[in-house]
């Protein structure tokens, strides 16, 4: 298996330092990520400058661009696009419930699924035990040529900041949702141009049994299948309706 891996927090990170290290034991590994932290980048890909890929150690890209960016070039020809799987992360925190929407590491793996590859986005929800989740994606790999996924679904990975022996198992979930963020945080600027930090993320709303929030509480690997369609289908009709009596 050749693996293609990518982060949001950037190439120097520990997170996918410690992952790099430890699937090039078993796997062809090519790493290219941010040469910087871009976490919250989304799926933003940078339209308006070329971009730089350097050839930073072997087998090791960085990028002056996105993660989405990072995956467009790889799998674009710029290492050589030969891959069977992308990983995205180790994520430093959480990317749980709506966290999705603004992860660069999900985002990362989305752009490999749009782009026609397998891809896992894993993150381990702390900041201690990277080797633990690095273990939980080498199982998963090992095991994953018995799983058949539906065209544009990827895998939510978060682990437990837990010694390895001390994760309980494995919980297949649905996303819970947080409570509305935080507000913004007024910032000295040494000019005295009002400006302002983004508020920091809310705790769970709903963190029922069998979202990902909580699972990664009671101790499991959450793994939340993830795919790109956000129809509301259960308003199609009403709408239909509401629409017909708009336009005459």
């Amino acid at each position: 298996m050749r693996v293609l891996i990518s982060n949001d927090d950037g190439i120097e990170a520990l997170g996918v330092q410690t992952r790099y290290r430890k699937l090039t034991l078993s796997y062809e590994c090519v790493l290219v990520a941010p040469d910087r932290n871009c976490s919250g980048a989304s799926n933003s890909l940078t339209l308006r400058r070329p971009l730089q890929a350097k050839a930073i150690r072997n087998n090791e890209y960085s990028v002056d661009g996105t993660p989405a960016d990072c995956v467009n070039l790889a799998l674009s020809k710029v290492v050589d696009g030969q891959f069977d799987v992308v990983i995205a992360g180790i994520n430093h925190g959480p990317n749980l419930g709506d966290d999705v929407i603004y992860s660069g590491t999900v985002a990362a793996a989305t752009e490999a699924r749009h782009l026609g590859r397998p891809a896992i986005a894993i993150s381990l929800v702390g900041a201690v035990h990277f080797e633990s989740a690095a273990q939980v994606l080498e199982d998963i790999l090992q095991d994953s040529h018995s799983l058949t996924l539906p065209k544009g679904v990827l895998l939510n990975v978060n682990v437990p900041d837990l010694p390895y022996d001390q994760i309980k198992g494995i919980k297949i979930t649905r996303l819970g949702y947080r409570k509305s963020p935080q507000p913004a945080i007024s910032a000295q600027h040494p000019k005295g141009v009002p400006c302002f930090w983004i508020g920091g993320l809310s705790e769970p709303h709903d963190g029922s049994l069998g979202t990902d929030f909580w699972a990664v509480d009671k101790g499991y690997v959450s793994i939340t299948p993830l795919h790109i369609d956000m129809t509301c289908y259960q308003v199609l009709s009403s709408l239909e309706q509401w629409a017909s009596k708009v336009l005459i």
